[in-house]
């Protein structure tokens, strides 16, 4: 029997015309004008939102909540990294600056390579992010709590990463991530890998951060460049971005995310496991890497002193000086 035009239960919403307005005020009170909403500083699961309702003298499910909430233009929504605080007024100029510095070495076929260290790991049996294919049944059991171990330390990846020919050098520190350790990252890669591949080359450009240890301000930075200069005979070119915008480094999701990606799900258990994740770590792309344990000890706080800084044969480009600047080898007597 076919039911009569009309016919069938009648939808909640037609019944408790109330229902969608208090759904709403429960989701969004500061936005409805209700800053003494019950859920304001709550978790707004359909469960808790279906609770408050029927406390409100509505009958409905957690299921229909949902269904609702679908219904009325929500989703569930998380947090997204845009804000990165106060722009520098010439940050964009810096931008163009750089990419305009980056095609001409290109051009010229010098080297460029992207500079910085990835986020310190714990090693040891601790549990690390992300899932990966295993037998079933054969879960790993880690450490419940992340606490350094005395004994095994922490490892510190300070990478440098070649634009045109999708190469990395990766160091991993296991004392201290200064700037003599991020300028040995970088006299590793020049006869390991950058020689090879620009045997006639001159010129080197760096691309970096502002901050940390290949920061713009470290006269120990500078000081240790100037020593690489000398050693090479290579003339090192140096462009930072500018404050706060160093997820718009090259190195950042050209190697780091992919390393990541790469030891994903799995403990990090000694260094010599971290040195074989990093190592093997491709891309579609043809990404190649190769890592190699630092075991140098490097001492914090060093100061640069007047004599020995103004010893640097320092020139600063006329735009914007302190980011961007060239070390010239000193002629050797």
């Amino acid at each position: 029997m076919l039911r009569s035009s009309g016919g069938g239960r009648k939808a909640l919403t037609e019944k408790d015309a109330s229902l969608k307005k208090d759904l709403d005020s429960l989701v969004e009170p500061t936005s409805r004008g209700d800053p003494e909403s019950p859920l304001r500083w709550s978790c707004k699961s359909v469960v808790k939102l279906a609770a408050e309702l029927q406390g409100m003298g509505h009958q409905i499910c957690s299921k229909t909540v949902a269904t609702l909430l679908n219904q009325m233009g929500y989703s569930l929504q998380g947090n997204r990294k845009t804000q990165e605080g106060k722009h520098h007024p010439d940050r964009d100029r810096q931008f163009v600056h750089i990419n305009r510095t980056v095609r001409e070495f290109q051009m010229m076929s010098e080297p460029v390579i992207s500079v910085d260290t990835k986020k310190k790991e714990l090693v040891g049996n601790f549990k690390n992010a992300g899932v990966e294919w295993e037998p079933t049944a054969s879960l790993t059991e880690v450490k419940t709590h992340d606490f350094i171990d005395p004994q095994l330390g922490k490892a510190i990846p300070y990478a440098v990463y070649d634009l045109r020919h999708n190469q990395a050098w990766v160091s991993i520190g296991i004392d201290h991530d200064t700037a003599a350790f991020a300028v040995e990252t970088i006299r590793q890669w020049w006869p390991n890998m950058g020689k090879p591949l620009y045997q006639h080359s001159q010129e080197l450009l760096i691309t970096a951060d502002c901050g940390g240890s290949n920061g713009y301000r470290s006269r120990l930075w500078k000081l240790k460049l100037q020593e690489f200069a000398d050693e090479t005979g290579l003339t090192v070119h140096v462009c930072h971005f500018p404050p706060q915008t160093s997820k718009w480094n090259r190195i950042e999701h050209r190697l780091f995310c992919h390393i990541t990606q790469n030891w994903r799900g799995r403990p990090l258990e000694s260094l010599m496991i971290i040195v074989n994740l990093i190592s093997h770590t491709t891309t579609q792309q043809g990404l190649q890497v190769s890592a190699e344990l630092d075991k140098n000890h490097y001492e914090v706080g060093i100061k640069v002193s007047d004599e020995d800084f103004n010893a640097i044969d320092l020139s600063k480009d006329v735009f914007h000086g302190e980011w961007n600047y060239q070390i010239s080898p000193r002629t050797m007597k």
